[in-house]
Formats: structure tokens, sequence, C-alpha cells
């Protein structure tokens, strides 16, 4: 990797986010990109991510930007040399209820307004794409056969590759310990493997994200909470060109993961974390909660009965960066030059990275869109808030996921 040295961006985050700006700002012409951190490319929250890629959602911005993401994953090899393991095996949203169904026409509606094509399926075709599924509780099954899913650190190593073919300076194993701020502008950054001189900071730390925005004294609610997914011994009849399943109702998604079946879900009482706790380069203990992932399992095998057997292989869990409106944070902070965001990505940090990098470059500009200008992080920099507030409405996000993803889609 590369020695530390100035620079006229300096991305703070080496994962997903971070990696995609720094490819996007070398694709755009920026001959002076540094991206740092703390220790290894891809080893924090981007590690723990499942990958799922969807664009089905209820805004057409939402939708766009999951559709350039995914255009982008599919040409990656093409255009840089780098493959990503991006598997593009579609995916179903499976719906229980009659409000349920009801949503997912208007996201139908939604997608075919920006041409994503979709389709609802009939139970026999349902139960033909999905070895062993029970159709029986089954009211509706909205299809994108464009959606997929990939392997995480196969994406950032591949964004990273690149971005250095391009001249980005990749350091790792140097964790930023403050931030130089002089008249009104950001002017350097202090690491452990010494000090730079810097005209931009991009803060794309994920769960640290607030950690490094309160270097430049400010305070935005950034909460980090607690997500984890468990992946089965083998399930007879299943393989990684599966579609993704997304069970709203339930709060689940499944994707095959080699013979096994990967199980994730969104908690009914979120466990979240004050970033303001964060004094080192570490995150929070984060065991495995046996109850919380049994009712998964449980929930899972009413509608795929043969997985009632499988014992669970591996658990991943981690601290996803949540906001309290369930938008992303994204763009220069008024008042305090040089300071970006690139934040909050509401555990939508790998399947939106293409898209999200775009909008930070769009947010440096003069004319950003309505769209990219609702997503700056002034909307928190007023006293009106608490942390209890924040972190109260963050895990409100987390735990009605799939429920509020109709208003957060609205502006992020």
């Amino acid at each position: 990797m590369d020695t530390l040295r100035d620079a006229e961006f300096t991305i703070i985050g080496g994962g997903a986010i971070g990696c995609a700006v720094a490819y996007h700002l070398a694709e755009a012409g920026y001959t002076d990109v540094q991206l740092l951190e703390a220790g290894e490319l891809a080893g924090a929250t981007t590690s723990k991510a499942a990958g799922l890629v969807g664009q089905v959602r209820t805004s057409a911005e939402r939708t766009r930007l999951a559709m350039a993401s995914v255009r982008l994953f599919t040409d990656f090899a093409r255009r840089t040399g780098y493959p990503v393991d991006w598997r593009q095996t579609g995916s179903i949203r499976i719906a229980y209820t009659e409000p349920r169904e009801q949503e997912f026409h208007r996201m139908a509606a939604v997608a075919e307004s920006v041409g994503l094509g979709v389709e609802f399926l009939a139970p026999a075709r349902l139960a033909e794409l999905v070895p062993g599924i029970d159709t029986s509780r089954v009211r509706a099954a909205l299809h994108c056969p464009t959606d997929g899913y990939l392997q995480p650190h196969s994406l950032t190593t591949a964004y990273a590759r690149a971005a250095r073919d391009r001249g980005v300076r990749l350091v790792p194993h140097a964790p930023v310990r403050g931030i130089a701020v002089r008249d009104g502008a950001v002017c350097g950054v202090r690491t452990d493997a010494g000090e730079i001189r810097t005209e931009t900071v991009i803060n794309a730390a994920g769960p640290w994200a607030h950690r490094i925005a309160a270097m430049v004294g400010l305070d935005l609610p950034i909460v980090p909470v607690r997500h984890q997914y468990y992946v089965t011994e083998p399930v007879d009849g299943w393989h990684p060109e599966l579609p993704v399943l997304r069970i709203p109702d339930a709060r689940l998604y499944v994707r095959a993961e080699i013979s096994g079946v990967l199980c994730g879900g969104w908690e009914a009482n979120a466990d979240s974390r004050d970033p303001r706790e964060l004094t080192g380069g570490g995150l929070w203990p984060c065991p495995p909660d046996w109850d919380v992932l049994a009712g998964f399992a449980g929930d899972l095998a009413e509608l795929l009965p043969g997985t009632a057997e499988a014992g669970p292989r591996e658990v991943f869990r981690g601290w996803p960066a949540f906001t309290p409106d369930g938008r992303f944070v994204v763009g220069p902070v008024p008042g305090l030059r040089g300071f970006v965001f690139a934040a909050g990505c509401n555990a939508h940090g790998v399947s939106g990275s293409a898209g999200l990098a775009e909008h930070v470059l769009a947010s440096m500009r003069p004319d950003p869109s309505p769209y990219v200008a609702s997503l700056s992080p002034r909307r928190f920099m007023s006293a009106d808030w608490t942390w209890a507030q924040a972190e109260h409405a963050a895990r409100g996000v987390y735990q009605d996921y799939y429920a509020g993803l109709a208003a957060a889609a609205q502006g992020g």
C-alpha cells in the first residue's frame, strides 16, 4: 500500500462507501486523492454485510440510485479489469398481508416509471423459482429479475484496486486522531502515521462517522445499531443462483450462501449504542443473540420448511450506522469548508455504494439536485434534538426497516 502524504482530498474510511467515493473521484478526473483506513480495507462494517442488492423502492430517486449501483456492478470488470463477485439472481418480495400486497403494487408502479422491469409471480412460478417454499400464506410475490447479491469484500477490493490504478493513494493502518481547522476551513489531518495537509476531508467512517465529525466540533445523530444474520448448514436444493427473498411481514431477508441459507432480519427491539462512547478504534462487543436468531429461524421455517432442521453454521453481526430519519447524510457542512459527509447509510452502504458515491460528487458541485441537497447534514445541525431522541428514532428506522422504506425513500 501507499505512504501517508499531503493530499487535496482525504477520504476517511476504507469500507464500501469510502472506496467507492475514491474510485468515483478518480474517474471524475481528480488526481490528488488519498484514502485513510484505521485497519484493513473492507475490514469493519462492510465485512459484516449480507451483500443484498435490491432496486425496488417506493421513490423514483432511491430506485435510480440502486439501478446505478447495479449497472456499475454488472459492468465493473469490463471497465476496470477487476471482477466483482456479483450474482444477478433476481429477487422476490413476498407479501403475507393485504396492506403489504398493496404496497408492492405501488412499488411496482414506481419501478415501471423509471424503467425497472418487475413482475408479479403466480404461486406455481414462485414454487419453481424457490425450492421447498410453502406458498399457502403468500398473497403476492413481486419479482425483480435484475436484482441480486454480492460479496462485499470483493466489491470493496475491486473499488480500491481500480481507484489505485487511477492514482488514488490507499493508506491502511492509519487511524485518524484529529482534524485541523483554520479560518473556517479544514486544513489538515493528524493520524498515528503522521500529520498531513489537506483541503477536503470526506467522512466515510461508517459507525465511526460521529467520532470523526466530533473532531471538527460537529454533533450529528449517526447511530450504530446492532444487526445480525446467520448461515445454515447445507439445505437440499439450495445453490448460489437462487433468487434473494425479502419477507417484510416477517422482517426477514434470505439468500443462498453456497449450499446453505443465509437468513437475517430486523429485530423488533433493536439494540443501539451512543457513538459518543467511542474513544478508541474498536467498536462494542457483539456476541450472537441466540433468542433473536431463533426467532428468525422459526419465521424462516414457516416459509421454507426444509430449513427447520438446518442448524446455524456461522453467525455474522455488526454495528451499521442509522439516522433518525432513515436517510443518508451526504454533502458539505455549511459554514465549514472542506468537510463532506458520506455517512448514515442505514444498512444500504454496500448495495448503494456506487449511487451514493455519485451523490457525494454531485453534492460538491455548485448546483446539486434538490434530492441530493436534501441529504445535507444541515438538517441535523440545529439544537432541537437530543441523543435520547436520536437513538430512539434510529432504532425505530431499524425496527420498521421494510415499513420505513416508504418514508425514508422520500429523501434518502
